[in-house]
């Protein structure tokens, strides 16, 4: 799975007949690769021998070679000359024991080559040599010299390696092959577990050349994700599996088994599966001290790097980190180790005792150059309660709290909690209930479920469990429709209490909101308002009035702009995680929705300068309205970096993944690739469904029928988009600014020839505007859609007067992909009227205009469209017109009526006249063939015909 362009490679290098190496780490797929090497040879009708190596194995002389010859017809080894059979049976245990010597040694040697000579005279011949690290030494003598010696073509090898890692220490094997070839277990390159550049020396000498080394390299995200849904994993834990394993599909898999039997919630942390523990636990125990020694640093340092690891006296810390890189332990981003999964730190802390541990902190203490990160170690250096220690850690999180450093903050919180000794039992519970609500604004799973436990389990006060309570709800981001029992058992808690009650109303009120019910969610916010007005918190009033905008604005009426004015007058709310739900946040998205794209950019540009170091929910979101506005700017390059940023920020925190995936699809529309967009948007719809999460799933269904419509699939397009139609008339939404899926479905409807609900739709967007200030951007986008329409009932001069009207207005809102596709529509029109010239200029504008700006998916849609008018196909658009004239010529001569089809619908029937099959119009039009097909149905019905045959007979046909 994702491997194809791989495959391809191996193929070519095999057909040209050249050998092949993978080598990679262990997990990291090289033995499905050969796996599905051998299965294409073998449907080739090659001759496919493989031998597997095994750790048990490797010392069992000849066991490798007793594998390949048992595969071999009988009639040829009966052929072979008696010294040289005689060897064979004793590696086959059909005689007596084969010598030690040199004699039966070459006796081994000759038997293999003239074997696969004798294969190569019927055929060609493939070896796979899988887990070649653990050949035995004699097996691999014996196949090395024949592929040294070998003289045919026709055979070939493809040998998988793992990167050799550190073995049983003071262990030899015998050494093989001539000087040049030789390679000892003695020697470095077979006992250092590098990544090497050159062939590796022991997978060289079994492979006849000439040889291709391909290093294995891990699994793509959308690979990832289409190998994770064999297990029907919630989208969110697909999400976190994928950043967690590092792209190696053994992890991703064994993670996803865990996730996969699971019953609590998706943002739960997972303990590390017991198979996979004993698996890294066994991984570290083959590596030696030093790089052990290395790799405990680095798992007890809080940010660890290879400076910091030198710092602090691991002069090897490169050597090291490369070599626990090469056995699947950890992953490199520049100088930044990161365990895969993070897990790992774990196992590795585990395995040091409590004293090793206490020493590994006090140097880190010492060579650490922040105070914060100072104070963590000594902390972590000595278990025992401490009242001074404790208190010292809570003034050192407090610290890390205002740099915006929360995820510290909330591990040091949790730290001082566990170093308070019992007489000071009540400023523990506040230190837990601090860990909890500053580790949810960090994501941070694992602290908050912690503190929170703690806390509800504990003699605690009720303000305490509802505080950490609280801290779980904004855990769970997107899904907060599976959070009613922690909203019953909190309100319990609450009891009326207005301080306690208002930030649960707020949280109610989106809840209300995300599940798709914004008019319940109203009461929610004007509850959480009253509430926090009279106990003065400011904070909790304007983020709930900030809610009532957003309700407002999505349910059609005038008065956000008010209510978010007062929100606005309000103190704001502290950065403390939740920026992306202020009235600051909400006011740039407001200038997103009313295309004030300039004005949005730069506030946001300060807010990400705010949130950077705090990650997280407030991260994601700043990142992706960056994304949004880039896209809608034709900064194309910036919206695929803003996506790319979010979406690895949002997997690597465990977060919603529905939001950064609708971000990902609209970077993809506009400067990447349609199919990511549609993997994106799809998995965003799944994530949104499992979520409840109703705005990113409309959302994510107009980034899907974008795609679906620009593809070709006509039909499904509009399927698509008709879902955001009945999801939004069944919540009440009445807000064509937000999501702008009105002109796409228009469009679309035109496309598959239901005009008279393109006509509607239109008309339903253009009332709920009417009284919107900032109503440019859709306008524009509406009149495009009406251009469509116009021209297909015939009406072109008018549908070429809208469509000037729209680029100058997406001139004006600097939209220039929304221009181009504009004069895009706008060459096609030209076609239509047959100005062939104009609709060169104006295809030409607009492929200038996406190449300016980086479009890479417009480029290419404006290039083929102009390829038409140009001549470079041979079926134009021109000439598709000329066969709609002669058969409206042909049916008015015999008395057809015809008035009844649309353009699309003659053009149709044109070319079936002349015998074109169902693909071969929708090649020609751009469509795909369902939709050729019911077009067709609705000929039919209009001329009342049956058949093909009928249809080009009442046309005139032959």
């Amino acid at each position: 799975m994702g491997r194809a362009d791989l495959l391809g490679t191996v193929e070519s290098q095999l057909a040209a007949g050249g050998s092949v190496i993978l080598t990679g780490s262990s997990g990291i797929g090289k033995t499905a690769i050969v796996d599905a090497v051998g299965a294409a040879a073998i449907a080739r009708g090659e001759r496919v021998l493989r031998v597997a190596g095994a750790e048990t194995d490797r010392w069992i002389s000849n066991a490798g070679l007793a594998d390949l010859l048992s595969q071999l017809p009988l009639s040829y080894l009966a052929e072979l000359p008696e010294p040289q059979r005689v060897a064979v049976d004793a590696v086959l245990l059909r005689g007596p024991p084969g010598g030690a010597g040199s004699r039966a040694r070459l006796a081994r040697r000759l038997a293999w080559q003239a074997l696969l000579e004798r294969c190569a005279d019927d055929g060609p011949v493939l070896v796979l040599i899988d887990d070649a690290q653990w050949l035995d030494a004699a097996s691999a003598d014996v196949i090395a010299s024949a592929s040294r010696r070998i003289g045919s073509s026709n055979v070939r090898a493809v040998v998988a390696e793992r990167w050799p890692e550190y073995g049983e220490a003071g262990k030899t094997e015998p050494e093989y092959g001539d000087a040049a070839s030789r390679v000892s277990r003695r020697t470095n390159l077979w006992r250092v577990s590098l990544p090497r550049t050159g062939q590796p020396a022991r997978a060289a000498a079994l492979a006849p050349n000439p040889v291709l080394e391909i290093a294995v390299p891990p699994l793509a995200a959308d690979d990832l994700a289409d190998l994770l849904d064999l297990y029907e994993l919630p989208a969110r834990a697909a999400s976190k599996v994928q950043a967690d394993s590092g792209g190696n599909p053994y992890l991703a898999l064994a993670l996803g088994g865990a996730f996969a039997d699971r019953t609590s919630a998706a943002w739960r942390p997972l303990p590390l599966p017991q198979r996979l523990h004993a698996l890294l636990r066994d991984r570290m125990a083959a590596l030696p001290d030093d790089v052990r020694e290395t790799l405990l640093l680095a798992a007890l340092a809080t940010r660890p790097t290879v400076e910091l690891l030198l710092r602090a006296g691991r002069t090897e810390a490169e050597r090291d980190i490369r070599v626990a890189a090469a056995v699947g332990l950890l992953v490199t981003d520049g100088s930044l180790v990161r365990f895969t999964p993070p897990a790992v730190a774990t196992v590795v802390a585990e395995s040091a005792t409590a004293a090793h541990r206490s020493a590994v902190h006090t140097a880190l203490a010492a060579v650490v150059t922040d105070a914060v990160d100072r104070t963590r170690h000594r902390a972590l250096a000595s278990a025992d309660p401490d009242a001074e220690v404790a208190r010292s850690i809570v003034t050192a999180a407090e610290e890390a709290r205002r740099r915006g450093a929360r995820g510290m903050a909330a591990e040091l919180y949790l730290l001082a909690a566990d170093r308070t000794p019992p007489e000071l039992a009540a400023e523990r519970l506040e230190w837990l209930v601090a860990a909890a609500e500053v580790g949810a604004a960090a994501s941070r799973s694992e602290i908050v479920t912690r503190a929170a436990d703690a806390v509800i389990s504990a003699d605690s006060l009720p303000a305490h469990r509802v505080r950490v309570r609280i801290a779980l709800i904004d855990l769970s981001g997107q899904a907060l429709a599976d959070m009613d029992e922690t909203f019953a058992a909190a309100l319990a808690d609450a009891d009326d209490d207005p301080a306690l009650t208002a930030p649960l109303r707020l949280r109610l009120a989106w809840q209300a909101m995300i599940d798709g019910h914004p008019l319940r969610g109203e009461p929610e916010a004007d509850k959480a308002v009253d509430l926090a007005h009279a106990v003065g918190d400011t904070t909790t009033e304007a983020m709930a009035l900030a809610v009532k905008a957003q309700l407002s604005r999505v349910l059609g009426r005038s008065d956000y702009v008010s209510l978010l004015d007062r929100a606005l007058a309000l103190p704001q709310p502290a950065l403390d995680g939740l920026l992306h739900l202020t009235p600051r946040y909400l006011a740039a998205r407001f200038a997103v929705f009313d295309d004030r794209l300039e004005v949005a950019r730069e506030d946001l540009f300060r807010m990400l300068a705010l949130v950077e170091r705090g990650g997280g929910e407030e991260l994601v979101g700043v990142l992706r309205s960056l994304s949004e506005v880039s896209a809608s700017r034709g900064r194309c390059r910036d919206a695929l970096d803003f996506a790319g940023r979010a979406i690895r920020v949002a997997q690597e925190a465990g977060l919603s993944p529905g939001p950064a995936w609708y971000t990902g699809a609209v970077a993809e529309l506009a400067g990447g690739s349609i199919t990511r967009a549609a993997a994106y948007a799809e998995r965003g719809c799944r994530a949104s469904e499992q979520e409840r999460d109703a705005i990113h799933l409309a959302r994510n269904l107009h980034a899907l029928g974008q795609a679906k419509l620009r593809s070709g699939d006509a039909r499904g397009g509009v399927a698509t988009l008709r879902r955001i139609r009945a999801l939004e008339l069944g919540q009440g939404v009445a807000e064509p600014t937000v999501v702008r899926w009105h002109s796409d479905l228009a469009a679309g409807l035109v496309a598959i020839g239901e005009l008279a609900e393109a006509d509607a739709t239109i008309l339903s967007a253009r009332s709920a505007i009417a009284h919107r200030t900032h109503n440019a951007g859709v306008v524009a986008r509406l009149d495009r859609a009406e251009a469509l329409l116009r021209a297909e009932r015939g009406d072109i001069d008018s549908a070429a007067a809208l469509l000037g009207a729209a680029a100058r207005r997406f001139e004006l809102l600097g939209q220039p992909i929304e221009r181009g596709h504009t004069l895009l529509v706008a060459g096609q029109v030209e076609r239509r009227r047959r100005r062939y010239a104009a609709a060169r200029a104006a295809m030409g504008e607009a492929l200038a205009v996406f190449t300016g700006v980086g479009a890479k998916p417009w480029v290419e849609q404006a290039t083929r469209t102009l390829a038409l008018v140009d001549g470079a196909v041979t079926d134009t658009i021109p000439a598709q017109l000329e066969r709609v004239d002669s058969v409206k010529a042909a049916a008015g001569a015999s008395g057809v009526v015809v008035a009844g089809l649309t353009i699309t619908e003659a053009r149709i029937a044109a070319m079936v006249r002349e015998g074109a099959s169902n693909r071969e119009i929708a090649t020609r039009m751009f469509l795909s063939v369902k939709t050729v097909e019911a077009t067709l149905t609705r000929i039919y019905r209009k001329l009342g015909v049956r058949s093909r045959t009928q249809l080009s007979s009442k046309l005139g046909g032959d």
